[in-house]
């Protein structure tokens, strides 16, 4: 069975833990309204995705 021959030092140890530490997505503006919304979504206060109206206007704030 293989063992390691020597102790891996922490500060080696939390290099190759670091990447899983993923820093969090930040908003972006909708090109229709303006409002900030999450990348890849559709606008919650319009209702617009990839410049089609994907919900009608009254469903959007409902």
């Amino acid at each position: 069975m293989a063992v390691p021959k020597k102790k891996t030092s922490k500060s080696r140890r939390n290099m190759r833990r670091a990447h899983h530490a993923l820093p969090k997505t930040t908003g972006v503006e909708c090109p229709n309204c303006g409002e900030v919304k999450l990348p890849h979504h559709v606008c919650g206060s319009c209702g617009h995705y990839d410049g089609r109206e994907i919900v009608a206007q009254g469903e959007a704030n409902a």
